[in-house]
């Protein structure tokens, strides 16, 4: 059975048949307020559904730093060998070149503003639902533009590694104020989850740190500068400002995309004899060994998109789905990790593999200082007496990760 796929502008229309996807929206409660329900079996290692995101975009140090992504999709728009040759500094050719997926003679800039697309049908698709009101035409690389004093003021506030970016809501304004039904648009994102006010206050601070947490009014001014508009005027409104930054900071889920491991996953597909086999996958270590040496863990284009039925699920430290991104663009994949049967809910997990590993205690730090919520999954209520102690491996290990997780439902998997 192929996996639903969730469009942008089909969403609210889909709900009602949400049965047909397995998938039921349910509220559970003022604390977790909606879950994502199965509602009928699925199998493990099944795709459950594939969605768009409602809108999404690019980091901005990704991009100033050269990190080649449609500015639509987030597809990379390197050759695996480019890909590979810029983390490494150096030339390096690849064996296998047949297998990099990325097709340049499709690629396409926006005839306004040279932002590039992969595809005629993402220039379109941009074009249609946002880029009218950010194309900057000739001003591009005008520093007194106002969104580029926007953009400048996001990378001077928020430094990698990323987890938002001002862009997102950027987009956001520019699809309401392109649409023809603005109040649809408006009540679509109302439907992501929002906080109270000193929880927006918290995620503020989280995001902007303790350096920067008064900057918020600046971006609130530039904001105003740049994107204005009457129909939308609450969110340019001091409380507006911080409820649509808490809701990007909450709901954004990270995206990451890369030829280069595109390839790699196309060649371990590839049916080898055993010593060649053996000799690519011997390359493909000292590859990833070389580019760890001189780049770090910094691989990916990356982003960040709001996504209505991922946003959905709830935290669970022992989840049975997860998030990824396969198709090298911001197409989110959910797969089942184990049977899930109907009536069940349908959980991922907001800490990565060795945070979920560690004590309850650990567990209940990051995501109270990330999440601002306690876990009660299975897992975490049948360690309820252990000992609120963290070992001292755990602290070492863990003291940077919890810093700079931040929203770990951001996954850059692909």
């Amino acid at each position: 059975m192929a996996a639903p796929m969730c469009d942008t502008f089909a969403f609210c229309r889909e709900a009602a048949g949400a049965a047909r996807r397995a998938l039921e929206v349910r509220f559970i409660s003022n604390s977790k307020g909606k879950g994502l329900f199965a509602t009928r079996n699925i199998r493990k290692g099944e795709t459950i559904f594939v969605e768009k995101p409602v809108v999404s975009a690019q980091f901005l140090w990704n991009a100033l730093y050269n990190y080649k992504a449609c500015d639509h999709c987030l597809r990379a728009l390197e050759t695996a060998e480019e890909n590979a040759q810029r983390l490494l500094g150096k030339f390096q050719a690849l064996p296998h070149p047949e297998q990099c997926s990325i097709c340049k003679d499709l690629h396409q800039p926006c005839p306004g503003c040279q932002v590039v697309y992969c595809s005629p049908e993402c220039r379109q698709a941009a074009w249609d639902q946002y880029h009218q009101v950010l194309c900057l035409g000739p001003s591009r690389q005008d520093p007194n533009h106002p969104l580029n004093k926007l953009q400048e003021a996001w990378r001077n506030i928020h430094y990698p590694p990323e987890t938002s970016s001002i862009m997102l809501m950027a987009r956001m304004v520019a699809t309401v104020k392109q649409a023809k039904d603005k109040d649809w648009w408006i009540k679509l994102f109302s439907q992501f989850c929002s906080k109270s006010a000193n929880e927006e206050e918290e995620i503020v601070h989280k995001l902007l740190g303790d350096k920067f947490k008064g900057q918020l009014e600046v971006l609130r001014g530039l904001f105003t500068e740049a994107l204005y508009d009457e129909h939308l005027s609450r969110w340019f409104s001091p409380e507006g400002f911080r409820s649509l930054f808490a809701l990007v900071g909450t709901n954004g889920q990270g995206m990451g995309t890369s030829s280069l491991s595109q390839w790699v996953h196309a060649c371990d597909a590839l049916e080898l004899p055993p010593q060649e086999q053996e000799q690519l996958d011997a390359f493909i270590d000292q590859l990833y060994k070389d580019i760890e040496k001189e780049t770090g863990e910094f691989l990916n284009c990356e982003g960040s998109g709001l996504f209505m039925l991922q946003s959905c699920c709830n935290h669970s430290c022992i989840p049975n789905a997860e998030a990824s991104f396969p198709d090298n663009n911001f197409l989110l994949h959910l797969t089942a990790l184990e049977d899930i049967h109907p009536g069940e809910e349908i959980c991922i997990s907001y800490l990565d593999c060795c945070q979920r590993e560690r004590s309850r205690h650990s567990r209940h730090k990051v995501l109270r200082e990330n999440y601002l919520f306690a876990c009660s999954c299975p897992k975490c209520l049948a360690q309820a007496d252990d000992p609120d102690v963290t070992s001292e491996d755990e602290e070492e290990d863990g003291e940077g990760e919890a810093d700079d997780a931040e929203l770990e439902d951001e996954m850059t998997d692909v």
